[in-house]
Parts: C-alpha cells; structure tokens; sequence
C-alpha cells in the first residue's frame, strides 16, 4: 500500500481524496463509523474552497450558512463586532465528513471502520511502516498519516512530548435551533471559558464551548455549570434558555491540549489537530486540517513519484507546515490568555470596540490565503 491514514476527520478525509487523485492507493483507519458527530465549532474560512473544488468535494452541494460577520462579546455582555475579510462557511462535521467520506470511497480508497491503530513501527531496512490493528490485523505502507484528532492513545505510543502533560480543557457541542442571524459567527465569554455559535445547514446551529474541569467539577453537572457560569453572560443566557437543543446528551471531549507539537513522529507525517491545534478563539482548526492535508499531500506525492526521499519528504513538509501554521498557533495561543477571566476579557472587549484595526489584524494572523 502506498499510503495508510490513522484518522477519518478533515486532514485525512482531504489527503486521501488529494492522493488518490494522484494515482496512490490509499487507506484510511477510524474508529468509528460514519456518519458520526465530532465535537467542532465547525466554521469554515473559505481560504479552503479553491482546494477543495480543485478535489472535485466543492461544499456548496451541502447547502452549508454563509458567514460574513464576527461577534465577540465579554462576560457581562458588552459587544464587538466585525466583518470576516474572507467570510467562511457552517456546515456540521456530520455531514461534511460524511461526503467526503462518500467522496473517497468512490474514488477508491479504501477504508477499515471501527477499527484502533494500537502500533506503528517503522522499519528502516525496508522503508516502510508497519501498522497493528487492535483486531489482529497488520497493514504495511511506504507513508503512514497521522490525522486522528487532538489526543490518542497512539500519542502515548508514539512517546509524544504533549501527551505526558495534563490539560485542564475540555470542550462540549450542541446542534439547536434558534431565531438568530445566519450570517453571524459569535464568540462569547464566560468565567473560565468561552463560547461560539454559527449556523450550519438545515437551519440548524451549532453551539460549541470550551472550559475547565475544575469548572465542571465546582458545579457537578454541565446543566448546572451551564445555568450557573455561561448564563452569567446575558448573551449565553439568552441561547440556553431559548433554544431548541437537539438532542439531549452533548458531544464532549476532555483533556484538549493547545501545547506545541511537532508534525513529524517517528516519521510518521501528522496533519489537522494531530500536528497541531489552534485555540478554538481563533475559530480557524477547519480550514487549518485541510491545509495541512494539502501539504501533506504534496510531499507524500513527491516521496512516492520517486523525486524526494524520505529524509527531504519530511524535512520539506515541516518546513513547510511551520511556515503556514506556527504563527497562526502562536499567536492563537497568546489571544486565549486574554480571555476566560471576566475582569480582563470585559477590559479587552471595551478596549477593541475602540480598536477595530487590531480586530482585523488578529483574525487575519489566525486565518490563511486562499490556496
């Protein structure tokens, strides 16, 4: 087999599509089955359509929400807003990861569902990998993919530096409905955390946030938290007491972690929130997995058609990644320290209502170009 992806998320999905395009045979291990919900704040900057429509996976037919316009708010409720230079599209992780899935099946890739990469060696005389399924199976590719999200146990495996740090993150998602404008992706304030809301298709919306788990653990349950945190802010307030939620259980994830990693282990090449994750502030993680997928492609092609070697491919491609990605991350990192504690985020939030030149500045350093 020419390329194996652990992961069936954005990156993957996008690489397998882009490789085999190019003539590689190409499969793709998940541990679920599609279709199935992530948790996403699933906002698209539309730097990725051109990509995309090049893959002949054009998003249009998915009838996704337009987006043209930012809204930040502080925890007591004070306001800013902006327009997206770009603007970007909202379309649930659901459907979108299910026709691309789709897509890719029909083009011949192949997939292994339910299934757990539990090993991947890699074996330096042959120069390929070895890869052991948690059923018994064993896959061997000359370039294995790393597109399996933000933590796995495969990072432990892979003696990830990030992977023995504790993260205090952790991030909840609700699909609802609600009289709100389409065109609006609104980030909101709470103690310790903070909250986006966009419409996808279907005339749904999708509500995403991100908090501590020392904030769930003061409060016991997220309905309580919910009630007794994000409501504080009147904007939240309005949303949770509002809305149709759903469905009744949420989408939630722990331990996420906005720690720099490295996007070649063992020379595995990693792409999307395995090689590294933006702060969800930033609102950008989407179109950031698939264009790392795109260079990820791009150099796995050049290995395979014989015009790199292994040492340059990877070389190449973290060159590369860093130049598009490392200081989106950073300074994604450093916008985050400035919210989440209510007497500074309503400082910042008041001060950049004044400011609307550093608004623009920060989104555009936290999005990319069309490609």
């Amino acid at each position: 087999m020419d390329v194996l992806i652990i992961g069936g998320g954005l990156g993957g999905l996008t690489a397998a599509l882009d490789l085999a395009a190019r003539g590689h045979q190409v499969a793709v291990v998940e541990r679920k089955k599609f279709p199935f919900h992530k948790v996403c704040g699933e906002y698209v900057s539309n730097e990725v359509l051109p990509y995309l429509q090049r893959l002949g996976a054009d998003p249009a037919v998915l009838a996704p929400a337009q987006l043209t316009r930012f809204l930040l708010s502080s925890p007591g409720g004070r306001t800013l807003t902006a327009s997206l230079d770009l603007g970007g599209f909202g379309v649930s992780r659901y459907s979108l990861d299910h026709y691309l899935y789709q897509l890719a099946v029909a083009r011949g890739v192949q997939f292994h569902q339910a299934a757990t990469v539990t090993d991947v060696t890699f074996e330096a005389a042959a120069d390929q990998h070895q890869v052991q399924l948690a059923d018994g199976h064993q896959l061997t590719a000359r370039v294995v993919l790393g597109a399996y999200g933000k933590r796995a146990n495969l990072d432990r495996q892979l003696q990830r530096t990030f992977f023995q740090q504790r993260s205090p993150y952790l991030g909840v998602k609700y699909h609802l409905r609600l009289a709100y404008p389409r065109d609006v992706i609104a980030l909101h304030n709470f103690a310790n955390g903070y909250a986006g809301i966009s419409a996808i298709e279907d005339d749904k919306l999708c509500f995403c946030y991100l908090t501590t788990r020392q904030n769930l653990k003061a409060h016991g349950t997220i309905p309580a938290m919910e009630e007794r945190v994000l409501a504080r802010n009147p904007l939240l307030r309005h949303i949770l007491q509002e809305a149709e939620f759903l469905y009744t259980q949420p989408e939630v994830i722990n331990e996420i972690s906005f720690a720099p990693k490295t996007c070649v282990e063992n020379h595995v090449l990693m792409c999307g929130d395995a090689a590294g994750l933006i702060t969800p502030l930033c609102g950008n993680g989407m179109a950031m997995a698939i264009h790392g997928a795109q260079l990820v492609a791009h150099h796995a092609h050049a290995f395979l058609a014989g015009h790199l070697g292994r040492v340059a491919m990877e070389a190449h491609y973290r060159h590369d990644w860093h130049q598009q990605f490392a200081t989106r991350l950073r300074v994604g990192r450093l916008v985050q320290r400035l919210f989440g504690q209510p007497t500074l985020s309503e400082a910042v939030v008041g001060g950049l209502r004044h400011w609307p030149a550093a608004v623009q500045a920060i989104m555009r350093r936290t999005h990319g170009q069309p490609f």
